[in-house]
């Protein structure tokens, strides 16, 4: 209550935020006792996903992901054909520049799948090692897919239209390579299973 509090009269809106999550912990102690708390232990933990990312953690996140972003859809492009000047998050191509921009950095999108990766390792998975690495490789995972966006768009931009950067491909895109992404989770989630069974056979 006093983070709340504190939090509404400092115009600190995360604090705010965060502390809703604390004041079920204490309440669910207070009417239901500890045992009850342990056994809601994750969900009342995967909570925190819905609190937003401070801004001023998300700028600092943000910005080396956009440059990442450029680095290595710029490193790619001339594997297909097109010649590329980076300069920063702007990625120049004969067509048009391409900006890496805040919205493209893919935080938004690795955020949400490593929210999905510890939902899914939670609901299919007994193991905790592999639980534990599906949610780690869900950030290199949305990384990766986020640049092949990017990469795709760029060969779009240069070989189709420059109208492929923005409006409906652009959006649709994005669904596209979230969905991609997570195939890319669940394959990895085969293969750690496989490893493991193999593994255990094999003692």
């Amino acid at each position: 209550m006093a983070m709340l509090i504190f939090g509404e009269l400092g115009a600190e809106i995360f604090s705010s935020r965060i502390s809703l999550i604390f004041l079920i912990f204490g309440l669910t102690i207070l009417f239901a006792g500890w045992r009850h708390m342990r056994a809601a232990l994750f969900p009342w933990a995967f909570l925190f996903f819905m609190i937003p990312v401070p801004a001023l953690v998300l700028n600092q996140v943000t910005i080396p992901l956009q440059l990442l972003a450029s680095k290595l859809a710029a490193g790619a492009l001339p594997l297909f054909g097109v010649p590329v000047l980076r300069e920063g998050n702007v990625i120049n191509l004969p067509a048009m520049p391409l900006e890496v921009a805040e919205a493209c950095s893919g935080i938004r999108s690795l955020i949400a799948l490593t929210a999905l990766a510890v939902m899914y390792g939670q609901l299919t998975e007994r193991s905790r090692s592999i639980r534990l690495m599906l949610a780690l490789a869900a950030i290199p995972i949305a990384i990766c897919a986020n640049s092949l966006r990017i990469i795709g768009t760029g060969l779009l931009v240069q070989y189709w239209a420059p109208e492929a950067a923005r409006g409906f491909f652009h959006s649709f895109s994005g669904w596209l390579i979230f969905l991609v992404s997570l195939g890319m989770l669940f394959c990895l989630h085969r293969l750690l299973v496989q490893a493991k069974t193999g593994a255990q056979h094999g003692t």
